[in-house]
């Protein structure tokens, strides 16, 4: 029988001839890519370990296996090479040859930028390193295939036929032997075979997520030498563009999270108890779906989806970019992502790309994004495919219909256009395309510890990203045709070229913070909504000090009613609307105690009245020119608070519009070097712009709508510092001359 030996520890880790001992899972990322500037170290470094030939499992044959080395690796054995891979997220393995009494187990990784292996350009760290385990493994010479992809070997394809079901269990054999296949408590012999089960207890969901295992056995002379098994879940499902996602042939809208799998320091080198606390927190906030985003993820936390029964978008890292010498590279990553995963009963879907038209859309793409149709309908007759589109892409690009089903990525109400878009717009599609399915496969806005009575979009606070969240709620609720809805994201992450919210180096949109230390409001939300468990949450518990004299509270809650006291005095009763949403008016006099109460929940919170706004409230963002409280703001008149689609409903915020945009362009048009070395540039590649774009983006109808929504002083401040602190105030008091329209 095989033997698995995990050699995790002790390994020699060399980075620019400095020499170290690490323990896998390892990133030599940890730190610098996690701090900002876009300046973590990518290139390569080697990991070394010694194997005496007691180390080694007993076998005929013995494999080794990677489970993940981002991104590229040559694998060493003896000095002799045994195995290239790119690609950072997937297993793969390669035989070991002339096992000595001493051996030298030698990789050397790589994530330095190329052309040709994603994922190049995303907003994510590329951690470098061993960061998943590293097992050893030892077969006899005849045994289930270890070559075939990095596969488990066995295949399993349960088919619900009315109140049967039919399990096709499919074995791949190096070497012969007679293999037998047992299946709830039946067997069958060979390496093809088909079970069926009656009135099979199915795979449902959250609900019951009920697993069978199947189990082969590889048969030599009467005696089994080789064993594999794989559970798997019995279960129907389909994507109705009217009625959205079906389970077992009842509506089960999808709606949950996407996962970044990095933590502090460590990156993406986790250990399980680290999949284990994610998937209890996304099960906490009621999530039915985690999007994997945007690679292959662990096996282990893949089993923990089929365990828990939330249902799984999984997706390869063709992300952003399209690199013309990177179709290869996306056919294997598509290859590796089915094989190593067909078994999963959580999976669903399998994602195409991620924001690929970025820098607009093309032929080659096109071509590609066909050809891994293809491959992933020939590798999987079960699943469907689908893509996370960019708000850019119209949906009339030919990129759009070659997935099965399609989700749009957008950020209405924090990167332009307002919260209240979302509705309109999926409304307008599936008006449109009665034909495709839609969902929502990102959405989101960032929040750290900043606090305001008057949350704005841009401003990173805590309460305007409750805010944010509650209007999304609100809009899917509303719209049970969106297949599948993902909060972008349920944890921060690293990204580290981002420079945003007064912390680098970080995307702060999730709903739970980097260290899993902490759910923000928002979290609560979607908990109030999507439980089955009793919710109670009071927001705004990290803002205390308050100036106003009647303060909004706001509670979260799935209970019937909610009722609130102020220093134990009862102030209301509400009960619960179609939202899950409470609203209070409090009226904030000295030092408050505030309690909610509803069923047998209690949530409680302080607030205290102060006479000058708390400034630690505010964020302190590197290079920031401005802040709120700097801003003359008169009642019934615009400021560079208000948006640029407000100030141009009337005819004179037009005409004042216009003096802003001369007074920009004065200052824009003032770095003469900046603009001829522009000019040298486009004479010398010959290339005519083709039509309007931003940072490469292609602008168009919705594009120019999200812009509307941008505040004026956030496009100015979005402009990397080329605006000074009088220049905005300038161009306030142009806007406070204008009447806001009654």
């Amino acid at each position: 029988m095989r033997n698995s030996v995990c050699i995790n520890k002790n390994w020699v880790f060399i980075k620019e001839n400095e020499k170290s001992i690490v323990d896998l899972p390892h990133t030599w990322n940890g730190i610098d890519g996690q701090d900002g500037g876009n300046d973590y170290y990518r290139g390569v470094c080697t990991y070394e370990k010694e194997l005496s030939e007691s180390d080694i499992p007993a076998g005929d044959d013995v494999y080794v296996q990677f489970d993940g080395v981002n991104s590229s690796s040559e694998v060493y054995f003896n000095g002799e090479k045994i195995a290239v891979h790119h690609g950072g997220y997937s297993t793969f393995r390669a035989k070991l040859e002339n096992i000595r009494s001493n051996n030298i187990l030698r990789v050397e990784v790589d994530n330095s930028p190329n052309d040709f292996v994603y994922p190049q350009q995303a907003d994510f760290t590329f951690y470098g390193g061993i960061y998943r385990d590293v097992i050893l493994i030892g077969v006899n010479r005849n045994h289930f295939d270890l070559d075939h992809f990095g596969a488990p070997g066995i295949a399993v394809t349960p088919t619900l036929k009315g109140k049967k079901a039919e399990v096709n269990v499919k074995t791949y054999v190096k070497g012969e032997g007679e293999v037998k296949v047992t299946v709830d408590g039946k067997t069958l012999s060979g390496c093809d075979v088909t079970f069926q089960i009656d009135d099979p207890h199915l795979w449902n969901g959250t609900s019951d997520p009920h697993l069978y295992t199947a189990k082969a056995e590889l048969i030599v002379n009467e005696k089994a030498v080789d064993e594999v098994s794989a559970r798997f879940g019995i279960r129907s499902f389909e994507i109705d563009p009217q009625k959205g996602f079906i389970l077992n042939g009842k509506e089960y809208p999808l709606r949950g999270v996407a996962r970044h799998q990095d933590r502090p320091y460590i990156g993406n080198a986790l250990l399980y108890e680290h999949h284990k606390e994610d998937i209890e927190l996304i099960c906490e906030m009621g999530a039915n779906t985690v999007r994997l985003a945007h690679y292959q993820h662990s096996q282990y936390f893949y089993d923990l989806c089929d365990e828990k029964g939330l249902v799984v978008w999984a997706e390869i890292p063709y992300i952003s970019k399209h690199l013309p010498n990177g179709s290869d590279n996306t056919k294997s990553q598509m290859t590796e992502l089915i094989c190593q995963n067909y078994n999963h009963p959580s999976i669903v879907v399998w994602g195409l790309s991620n924001e690929i038209t970025m820098a607009g859309s093309n032929s080659d793409l096109i071509k590609n994004h066909k050809m891994l149709n293809d491959l992933a309908h020939k590798l999987d007759k079960t699943r469907l495919t689908t893509a996370a589109v960019i708000t850019m892409c119209s949906p009339e690009d030919a990129y759009v219909s070659i997935s099965d089903v399609v989700s749009y990525n957008h950020y209405f109400g924090w990167y332009g256009g307002n919260v209240s878009m979302y509705g309109p717009w999926f409304d307008n599609f599936r008006k449109k395309y009665p034909e495709k399915a839609i969902g929502l496969s990102e959405y989101g806005c960032e929040a750290l510890n900043w606090h305001t009575s008057n949350p704005t979009q841009g401003d990173y606070t805590e309460e305007y990203q409750a805010y944010y969240h509650e209007e999304l709620i609100k809009q899917i609720i509303d719209r049970p045709y969106l297949w599948a809805t993902h909060v972008w994201n349920m944890f921060d992450f690293a990204a580290d070229a981002r420079a945003e919210g007064g912390e680098n180096g970080m995307n702060h949109k999730g709903l739970v913070s980097f260290d899993r230390k902490y759910k923000k409001d928002s979290f609560y939300a979607y908990a109030a909504w999507l439980s089955k468990k009793p919710v109670l949450h009071i927001c705004g518990k990290r803002y205390v000090e308050r100036t106003e004299d009647v303060t909004k509270i706001t509670v979260y809650s799935n209970q019937n009613e909610v009722e609130l006291f102020i220093n134990g005095e009862s102030i209301a009763k509400k009960a619960k609307g179609k939202y899950p949403f409470f609203y209070f008016d409090v009226k904030n006099e000295g030092e408050t105690v505030i309690t909610a109460k509803a069923g047998d929940l209690t949530d409680e919170s302080r607030i205290k009245k102060v006479d000058t706004f708390n400034e630690s409230y505010v964020m302190k963002e590197e290079g920031s020119v401005i802040n709120w409280f700097e801003i003359n703001t008169p009642p019934g008149y615009y400021s560079v608070n208000d948006t640029i689609g407000d100030i141009l409903s009337t005819f004179r915020g037009k005409i004042a519009a216009l003096i802003i945009a001369k007074k920009a362009l004065a200052v824009l048009n003032s770095d003469k070097d900046k603009k001829n070395k522009e000019k040298s540039v486009r004479k010398k590649s010959g290339k005519k712009s083709k039509g309007i774009s931003v940072m490469g983006m292609p602008v168009g109808k919705t594009m120019i709508e999200m812009g509307k929504g941008f505040t004026v002083k956030r496009i100015l401040s979005m402009a990397s510092g080329m605006f000074s602190k009088e220049q905005i105030l300038e161009f306030n008091s142009v806007l406070n001359k204008v009447k806001k329209r009654k």
